[in-house]
This record gives structure tokens, C-alpha cells and sequence, in this order.
């Protein structure tokens, strides 16, 4: 591959001529993932001073504040009239220099570093063009470019997809909820499942179960690792990165309030409401940090399971509080259909949620492949 600097193999800022009178306005910000979020169609004489890049086909528009954020974006549309804000470098490739490739290759982390290596700023750290066109990049033939521009404009392709998807999929979700769970004031949802008709019940969580928790752990009985997980509020729904001892773990697990299989654990501080559902493993969690409704199967628990995702928890509408304490929880209302269709309900988000966690890992094993692979394809 040959070392030549990014001014030798493109042209940084190009002079625009004259901006349409009628165009597609990009904003700093409005690029996340080199994925266009929003434009908005602005005049001419009412744009804002900093609309000065007039994108054309195969231009890579760089950007230069914060530009670890990688939000960059290659214009591709042959006709159609985009002005980027001035936050951005416009990179105009010349002959034999694929804009595929000049994409990926500005996104890969040694070429990141270097980039921030000339930034000036702190809050809000930017490189100017003529620093910008200084940078030595190592580029391969046309040839090799072009199947390495190719190689990751198909993986762009499969992440933007699984990202559309996911983010359907979410709005399904939400949607739903709204349609399957009564609206305020109301006791029968819009949307229901065939052969049932009652309302739905009026409750409090107190009325129909308690607050359970785990024995208290002090810190001396625990260690940076050891037999049993232990998820204190920090860690809860990650990974645990402390540990206590099988006996301990044995002895409290007989003694104390212990979840079931099933059991949907609650954050009660930090993010309150946070959701983990207790898959059976030997695990431990953090006294009155981390609790569970136990309720004998008076309700179906993946039902509960959504019921925490709409809830308003009585006594914290307004609050500076940021603990959900017992009588949160107890004194708060839920609105209650018969089991059965509790179950119909909460098999159906069931399916849901998996949908949407399946969406989220691919996406992940994605963005995982690809930084993997910008490391690995770029000398």
C-alpha cells in the first residue's frame, strides 16, 4: 500500500459555486452511524450562515468536531440538492480513489487517534481542513479499494437493516402497550385478545402481594472473585464484579427471602425500574437495592414484566427522589384482567422482547465484526 497524505488523494472543501435556492439542509448532529437521521428542506434566503458544503455524488463528509463520534457520511444521490453544515470537512475524492473505502478507512481507529492527536478544544475537540490534509494514510490500488469499499458498504448495509428492524420493532412495542394496557381513567384496553370482555380490576400491589429482598452482604463478606455472583446496583443486568462465597450464598438462600425462577427483578435506586428477569442461576443481589414482587402467582409474571415498563410508582410523580422504597411499590395501582388473559398478554410482549434482543445481538455481533475488520483490513 502506498503512504500519501489525504490532500494528495482528494480535495478538502471544495469550492461549492451556487447553493440552489430551494434545498435539503444537514446539520451537525443529524448523522449518526453514516446513516442520515434529519434534513430538514430550507430556502436559501432564510438557511442558516453555517450551510456552505453543497454535497455531489461520491463526496465523504468528515466530521470535524468531536470526531471520535464518527458520524460521517457519503453522499451518494446524483440529482437531489444537500447543503452540510460547516461541521463538517467535505472530502472530494479524486480519480481512482474510491469513496467507499476513503469512508471506512476515516472511521478506523488509528486514523481516529491521529485525527485527535491534531484536535484543539476540550468540550468540544476539532481539527481544521489544512491539519486534516496533513494526515498520511496508507492506500491500496483501485482494484483493492473498490473490494474493500464493497466488503464494508455491504456490512453498512446489513447494520443499517437489523437497526431499522430493531427500531420497528421497538416502536411496535410501544405502540402495543398503549393499545393493550387501559388508558388512564379507563378500565378496558383499546386492543384485546378474543373472548374477553370484563374490565379490568383495580388494584394495589399491596393488596396482592409484598416487597421481597435478599439478606443484607457487607462488604468484608465479599471479594474481586469467588464461587457466587453478586450484583449490587452497579452491576445489575451486566456482569457481576463481586463475589461471595457458596456457603454464605447456601445458608442465606435457606434462611432468607430468595427469588423463583421467573421472579422479575427491580432496580429500586440508580435507574429505578430496571428489569432483569431471575433466570435460576446462583446468583445474589443487593439488599433494598434490588427487589422483587412476590405475589404467589396471583399475578402471571411476564404480565408484570410489561406492567413495570408503563407503571408511574405512587409517591414519585414530581419527586427529587431517586429510591423507590417499599411503600412505592405497595401503594401504587395496577390494573388487573383475569389470569388467563394476563398470560395472553405477557406470552405475546414475550415474543415480542426476544424479537427485539434477537435484533439487538445481531446488531452488536455487526458493529463487533466491523471494527474487527477495519483493523484488520487497513495497514
Amino acid at each position: 500500500w502506498e503512504l500519501r497524505k489525504l490532500k494528495e488523494i482528494l480535495e478538502i472543501n471544495p469550492k461549492i459555486g451556487e447553493i440552489p435556492d430551494i434545498f435539503e439542509y444537514v446539520d451537525l448532529g443529524s448523522v449518526v452511524g453514516t446513516d442520515l437521521i434529519k434534513h430538514t428542506k430550507i430556502l436559501k434566503k432564510s438557511a442558516p450562515s453555517r450551510a456552505q458544503r453543497l454535497a455531489k455524488k461520491g463526496d465523504v463528509f468528515y466530521q470535524t468536531v468531536r470526531p471520535y463520534q464518527k458520524n460521517n457520511y457519503l453522499y451518494e444521490l446524483q440529482y437531489s440538492n444537500y447543503v452540510f453544515s460547516t461541521g463538517y470537512a467535505q472530502l472530494r475524492p479524486y480519480s481512482g480513489v474510491d469513496s467507499n473505502f476513503l469512508l471506512n478507512c476515516v472511521q478506523e481507529e488509528k486514523f481516529v487517534t491521529t485525527v485527535l492527536n491534531f484536535c484543539t478544544g476540550t468540550s468540544y475537540p476539532a481539527i481544521n481542513s489544512k491539519d486534516l490534509g496533513r494526515i498520511m494514510i496508507k492506500i491500496p490500488k483501485g482494484t483493492e479499494q473498490q473490494k474493500i469499499g464493497s466488503f464494508f458498504r455491504n456490512l453498512d448495509e446489513l447494520i443499517t437493516l437489523h437497526q431499522r428492524m430493531l427500531d420497528e420493532y421497538k416502536t411496535l412495542k410501544k405502540t402495543m402497550l398503549s393499545k393493550m394496557f387501559p388508558k388512564n381513567g379507563e378500565k378496558y384496553p383499546e386492543l384485546r385478545f378474543s373472548g374477553f370482555t370484563d374490565a379490568w380490576e383495580l388494584r394495589k400491589l399491596g393488596d396482592i402481594g409484598s416487597v421481597a429482598m435478599n439478606k443484607r452482604v457487607f462488604k468484608h463478606q465479599t471479594s474481586d472473585n469467588g464461587e457466587i455472583p453478586f450484583f449490587k446496583i452497579s452491576t445489575f443486568g451486566g456482569k457481576a464484579d463481586t463475589f461471595i462465597s457458596r456457603k454464605l450464598f447456601e445458608e442465606y438462600k435457606r434462611k432468607y427471602p430468595y427469588p423463583n425462577k421467573g421472579d422479575i427483578l427491580l432496580s429500586a435506586s440508580g435507574s429505578i425500574g430496571k428489569i432483569v428477569v431471575y433466570t435460576g442461576e446462583d446468583e445474589y443481589f443487593q439488599d433494598s437495592n434490588i427487589v422483587w414482587f412476590k405475589h404467589d402467582g396471583k399475578i402471571n409474571n411476564q404480565f408484570l414484566k410489561q406492567f413495570y415498563t408503563i407503571v408511574k410508582w405512587d409517591g414519585l410523580e414530581g419527586s427529587t427522589i431517586k429510591r423507590l422504597y417499599n411503600k412505592n411499590i405497595l401503594n401504587t395501582n395496577i390494573l388487573l384482567p383475569v389470569i388467563r388473559e394476563q398470560e395472553k398478554i405477557g406470552t405475546f410482549f414475550k415474543h415480542l422482547d426476544e424479537l427485539i434482543t434477537l435484533h439487538q445481538r445481531e446488531l452488536e455481533l455487526l458493529k463487533t465484526l466491523k471494527k474487527t475488520m477495519l483493523q484488520q483490513m487497513f495497514v
